[in-house]
């Protein structure tokens, strides 16, 4: 191990401490924490409304804001989870089935001072480990080359494409459709255009933030939106803090066995943060004498996933630092993040940037405390917010996400392209395909095509006769092996599919017929191309279509494989929640923004489609709506002065002279 480089350690807490830094640090927490407490929309959706706001900055502030809005999401999602029994997000499913019964009964207090405490020290073990993990990895890493980096490239999408999602051959179809929407643009062997019809727009591929901000946030507002999620009806607080922290010291050892569960799967890529809660939800159960009350309100289920989620992020960052393996969506996003910033993780990042690395471990331990403090001090007021409809809030949700969407290229093509794979992402949720997988995909494509092409170049066959490259190929083989094995075990152990997602299948054919459409099209546009340009898309393409064909063959044969044959829609009508809207009618409703914009240009749009929104679907009164979509206006305004946030134009800017923000940037 290199115990040397522990010698940055201070000056990056200093480096922390000083300067803008530490401000865009509680930046990043307290929009960490805002993103966090609405239900369903998660960290994802937040780093990806900052990042087109840190092109330019320098790499230690974004850094700070970055890692701050990624570690506390996990902490403030509680509060849902806790107080309404709806998951703040995947990993907080775990805390509902002990939270909630406790603030039903009048100990909700209890229940957010053991979680946040519990989230406190698995924060805090989280960055412990990847403290160790960087003074450990660090050699190794060193040493390893370009061949290598193509086999980490190839491990990551084998864990990715067999372990998110229900159904393997789905979450290779997505894992493939994200290659491909990479391989958008100019070829980086031969400078061709691929795919983009003479559009200068995709010239230079789909934005990365574009693809975040619709494959998961635009999909999880309309979810929420169709199963007419209230934030919270009543105050179920309550009291007992003081004896919160006394059940998490009372239950130490369980806190650090599922803090070193929560960091060991966020070590490994492709586990995503869905299952971490529920297994150390399990290591509680089976480690626990009397098991009579879990499940009706016992402490320790609150305490184990909640310590679980938060260590998990130290975990996460590992693979992703140093390996360039994106080990869930955020961690996508993260990775992108750093590019953009001019820092290349891997090898790179722990030879030029260990004061970097070691400002992000301080970041990553101070957002955790923060974290706590905040929500402790925050708990009743945030209580009392919970009690707002959902209706009320989304239609600015809607917004902020079209807002930071068009800050990617300042291109009208910012808002078409969101809308379009906000489309996609919202069919992809109700029909269970894995957007992950999609995600991560397009993160890893340009990398793995770049790798790919210097590995042949330079090593040629010889690539097999070095020897952490082959270990590294052994592990995926592996994986793979294993990933099956739990696969066919699941799809023995489960009931396959309700009859209401079998009964109507035409659905998720037409789905499927449209992305297969989009394959073809794309396939046949490059296959014009030189070959070196075309025989990268063309192979993922080829294997891309092998699992759309095997998923449309088996949906034909209704087939009970786990995960096949999915569809919320039909979940929702079957399970009889009256007045559930319809996808497509709240995909509607979610275009009808740019759709105004068009023509009357975004700044004047939002507060329109603001005050409609609240005044129809929200119930609210015409003053408070407009009242409202006021205090929008004079906050999209103040963005526009203060970080010179630019607007799309409309026809109207045709016909009338009008000064920014009015007539865009």
């Amino acid at each position: 191990m290199d115990f040397s480089v522990l010698q940055y350690a201070v000056p990056a807490l200093v480096q922390l401490l000083t300067g803008p830094h530490l401000v865009y640090l509680l930046f990043g927490v307290a929009l960490g924490m805002v993103v966090g407490i609405l239900p369903g929309i998660g960290g994802l959706s937040g780093m990806a409304l900052v990042l087109p706001f840190i092109f330019g900055m320098d790499p230690g502030p974004a850094l700070a804001m970055l890692i701050g809005l990624t570690a506390v999401p996990a902490t403030s999602d509680t509060f849902s989870s806790v107080l309404i029994g709806v998951p703040g997000g995947a990993g907080a499913a775990a805390t509902v089935l002990d939270g909630f019964p406790m603030a039903k009964r009048g100990e909700g207090a209890r229940a957010l001072s053991a979680a946040f405490s519990g989230s406190l020290i698995g924060g805090l073990f989280g960055a412990l480990v990847l403290t160790f993990a960087f003074v450990g990895a660090r050699p190794l890493l060193l040493a390893i080359g370009f061949g290598e980096q193509l086999m980490l490239v190839v491990l990551s999408l084998t864990l990715v494409g067999m372990l998110t999602g229900e159904n393997v051959v789905k979450g290779l179809a997505s894992c493939a459709l994200g290659l491909l929407i990479g391989t958008i643009g100019s070829s980086q062997a031969t400078a061709e255009y691929r795919f983009t019809f003479g559009s200068l727009y995709l010239s230079d591929g789909v934005p990365l933030v574009i693809v975040a901000l619709g494959a998961f946030a635009l999909p999880e507002i309309i979810d929420v939106l169709r199963q007419h999620y209230a934030i919270s009806q009543v105050d179920l607080v309550g009291r007992g803090w003081i004896q919160g922290i006394r059940d998490v010291i009372k239950n130490f050892g369980l806190v650090i066995r599922c803090s070193a569960i929560g960091a060991l799967t966020g070590i490994l890529p492709g586990m995503g943060g869905g299952i971490v809660g529920w297994v150390a939800y399990g290591h509680t159960l089976q480690s626990s004498r009397d098991r009579s009350q879990f499940g009706k309100g016992d402490v320790r289920g609150v305490i184990g996933p909640e310590s679980a989620n938060n260590a998990k992020e130290g975990g996460d960052l590992i693979p992703t630092l140093f390996f360039g393996i994106p080990s869930s969506g955020t961690m996508a996003l993260l990775l992108g993040g750093l590019v953009v910033i001019g820092i290349t993780p891997g090898r790179t990042m722990v030879t030029n940037h260990v004061d970097l690395i070691y400002l992000i471990i301080w970041s990553l331990a101070i957002a955790n405390v923060l974290a706590t403090i905040i929500s402790m001090g925050l708990a009743r007021p945030i209580a009392t917010l919970t009690a707002i409809r959902f209706t009320l809030v989304a239609p600015f949700v809607i917004v902020m996400i079209f807002f930071s969407g068009y800050q990617a290229k300042t291109d009208w093509g910012d808002l078409v392209a969101l809308l379009v794979v906000g489309l996609v992402g919202i069919y992809m949720k109700r029909f269970g395909w894995s957007r992950p997988a999609l995600l991560i995909g397009l993160v890893l494509s340009q990398r793995l095509e770049a790798s790919l092409y210097r590995t042949v170049q330079i090593y040629g066959l010889d690539i097999f006769l070095r020897p952490i490259a082959l270990a590294i190929l052994a592990v995926a083989i592996i994986s793979i092996f294993f990933a099956v094995r739990a696969k066919v075990r699941m799809s023995t152990e489960t009931s396959g599919v309700s009859d209401a997602s079998r009964r109507v299948i035409w659905p998720q054919l037409v789905f499927v017929g449209v992305l297969t459409a989009f394959v073809v099209a794309l396939a046949v546009d490059v296959s014009r191309l030189r070959f070196l340009a075309n025989v990268f898309p063309l192979i993922v393409a080829a294997i891309c279509l092998t699992m759309l064909a095997i998923v449309t063959v088996q949906m034909l044969r209704r087939s009970t494989s786990p995960g096949l044959l999915y569809d919320a829609d039909a979940e929702a009508r079957e399970s009889g929640e009256s007045g559930t809207r319809s996808t497509l009618a709240l995909a509607g409703l979610m275009a009808a923004l740019p759709g105004l914009a068009f023509f009357i240009g975004f700044f004047m749009a939002a507060p329109v489609y603001v005050c409609l929104f609240l005044r129809k679907l929200g119930e609210a009164s015409w003053l408070f709506s407009i009242l409202m979509a006021l205090g929008l206006g004079l906050f999209l305004y103040a963005m526009g002065e203060v970080l010179q946030a630019e607007y799309a134009s409309g026809l109207l800017q045709d016909f009338v002279r009008l000064p920014p923000p009015f007539g865009g940037g």
